[in-house]
């Protein structure tokens, strides 16, 4: 089975290299170069399009060599395990191009990062993504997981999206069909892959959006470990609680598994200071889940998704 594996991989390889340089599509490249939390075993085949064609052409060569797939962009939302990823990763973290902004609406590739997506909405006098300043990711994991912060949340700007199935084919949805919820869009249940967002914002007076985000980043900096890896916000908000007072309230800053640890600066943190595994980020996050059950009968759930083989 490995060989057949191995077979597909290299089969796939040589497709792919039809239409992408070899740069962008290497064999056992370690994930922990492409995460957030600096974690992260091999990936059998790492793929990075630039462009919507290219992204189309890499699903749908993926899909004949029925390689199994699994899609990133900077990973800053996930934990990938110590064994890696078997099959293809496929990382849109280069598809940056801008390709409009016109009438206060914005279109952009969807591996642009959101803090420089929200910046450069206050260079053009728009309003309106100024609460995604200090949010780590792209603008597509932010789609994805409608991130939010500060009163705002990816669907009060997001009008349509472009995407492409496994197959190849590349589809459009407007805000209707987007289904946003709490840490929850279409592509969580379709998953398809997000290739372009379009954003409608409001014009704004420049100097007030500069100190409105100049007022979250501080917030940000002052109450975050951002010194550190991590996948930013550890666990989702139980009903009725905040996740990281409920892991204060238990005792629990600077609780450590090997280099994994609660943070003493923000406990709904998990960080990495130094060489950390993803068994002792998993194994922290069971001890945090037991010990706050047991004191406060509250459930919490991850926030962060965990990829990958043991």
């Amino acid at each position: 089975m490995a060989n057949n594996n191995n077979q597909n991989i290299k089969d796939l390889k040589e497709a792919l290299l039809e239409k992408l340089p070899s740069t962008r599509v290497r064999e056992q490249e370690l994930l922990c170069h492409h995460t957030t939390f600096k974690i992260g075993g091999p990936a059998d085949l790492f793929i990075e399009p630039t462009t919507m064609d290219e992204l189309s052409f890499t699903l749908r060569k993926i899909h004949e060599s029925q390689v199994p797939v699994t899609i990133i962009g900077c990973g800053s939302n996930i934990l990938v395990k110590d064994g890696g990823i078997r099959g293809a990763v496929v990382s849109v973290r280069h598809m940056t191009q801008i390709m409009d902004c016109n009438d206060n609406v914005l279109c952009i590739g969807s591996g642009y990062m959101l803090k420089d997506a929200s910046e450069f909405a206050w260079e053009n006098g728009l309003s309106g993504l100024e609460f995604a300043i200090g949010i780590p990711g792209t603008l597509g994991g932010a789609v994805f997981m409608n991130a939010g912060a500060y009163d705002g949340e990816m669907s009060h700007v997001v009008t349509s999206v472009l995407a492409v199935d496994f197959e190849g084919n590349i589809k459009e949805y407007d805000a209707s069909h987007l289904d946003f919820g709490y840490r929850h869009s279409v592509f969580h249940d379709n998953h398809e892959v997000i290739g372009e967002v379009i954003m409608t914002l409001q014009p704004g007076d420049k100097d007030a959006i500069k100190a409105r985000m100049d007022e979250l980043t501080e917030k940000r900096e002052s109450k975050q470990p951002l010194e550190y890896a991590s996948a930013g916000s550890t666990f989702k908000r139980p009903p009725g609680y905040f996740a990281g007072t409920l892991i204060e309230q238990t005792g629990l800053k600077g609780l450590s598994v090997g280099d994994a640890q609660v943070s003493h600066k923000h406990a709904g943190f998990v960080i990495n200071t130094g060489n950390a595994k993803a068994k002792d980020v998993l194994d922290l996050i069971k001890e945090v889940q037991k010990r706050v059950y047991d004191q406060h009968g509250v459930h919490l759930e991850p926030e962060v998704r965990m990829i990958g083989e043991d």
